[in-house]
């Protein structure tokens, strides 16, 4: 099997090849520098940038670590409104465990346009810098915790508790009883996590309660009940179940991406291109296998209400 280079190869004898100085060598490293000045242009429009724009209020919040230059780490930290899919504009920092690198993105955002009185809800993983943060500073904010991570959080409980169950048992026999635990365990699991209602969550709560094996998971949903089901508020039924963890797969494919950075400084604004690109930038009008656009042919901008009359990210930056 060949590839579309090699196939070119074959038919390249046939046409004459161009002289050498009709050739334009152009390197990675020259396409990153543009960028990080496009990027620089960015920086100086943050304040305001999406004065004026509804939001939601219902957001989502996701950390990408990158190594810099130097065995440096640093975390980008960036916003979502979980309605619109509008990208507020992200912030460099140490960690996401202490709560002023939060302080410094709900800052940032604060700066852009966003009205934070207006945010009632904030999905997100077990970050502790943020949890302090709205604690501190947003206190009547709440805190939905990300169904992937809890899932990941409870598999060590589950395999404790499967094995628990085995004990004293040999082979096939051992096995079988591991499985048939997990599989009851897991399903109590389902039952309070993806419950319509507190009551049908509770009931099912105090199922998983009673069972032989069930009281740890218990414990570890009871003291995060309110946070798994913020989703069930009538005010906060648009607020999405997940971090907004898919969009560091798209930033990766881009050829400013987070690794090419030795800075914190190229780094913040590679996202910075990346949330402006992303919010000009209309989503797909086919479906695919796997996934699904909420509001095809349109860019976040857009659904937010705004009228983008054609221009694209480029002429936001004036490129």
């Amino acid at each position: 099997m060949i590839g579309k280079q090699e196939r070119w190869q074959i038919w390249f004898c046939l046409s004459t090849p161009p002289a050498e100085a009709d050739h334009c060598h152009l390197s990675a490293s020259t396409l990153c520098r543009w960028l990080d000045e496009a990027g620089q242009r960015g920086e100086r429009d943050v304040a305001g940038l999406y004065e004026g724009i509804d939001s939601s209020g219902l957001l989502g919040t996701d950390g990408l670590w990158a190594r810099l230059r130097g065995g440096k780490v640093r975390v980008l930290l960036m916003l979502r409104d979980s309605v619109s899919g509008l990208l507020w504009p992200p912030v460099v920092a140490a960690g996401e465990e202490a709560a002023a690198a939060w302080a410094a993105l709900f800052a940032q955002a604060q700066r852009a346009g966003l009205v934070v009185e207006e945010v009632g809800a904030v999905v997100s993983d077990g970050a502790q810098g943020l949890l302090s943060y709205l604690r501190q500073s947003l206190p009547r904010v709440y805190q939905q915790r990300c169904i992937f991570h809890i899932w990941r959080n409870l598999g060590g409980e589950l395999g404790r508790q499967a094995a628990r169950a085995a004990e004293g048992l040999t082979g096939e026999a051992a096995q079988r009883a591991r499985a048939c635990v997990r599989e009851e365990l897991t399903a109590l699991i389902h039952q309070v996590l993806d419950a319509a209602s507190f009551e049908q969550a509770e009931e099912a709560l105090d199922t998983l309660k009673r069972h032989p094996q069930g009281s740890g998971l218990w414990k570890v949903l009871n003291e995060r009940f309110i946070q798994l089901l913020t989703h069930l508020m009538e005010a906060y039924r648009e607020l999405g179940r997940v971090t907004p963890e898919w969009m560091w797969r798209d930033f990766r494919l881009w050829l400013s991406r987070g690794r090419n950075h030795g800075s914190e400084r190229r780094l913040g604004r590679a996202g910075l291109m990346y949330t402006i690109y992303r919010n000009f930038t209309p989503a797909q009008m086919r479906r695919e296998r796997t996934r699904h656009y909420r509001h095809p042919g349109k860019s976040a901008l857009e659904v937010a209400g705004m009228n983008l009359e054609g221009c694209s990210y480029l002429d936001a930056l004036e490129v």
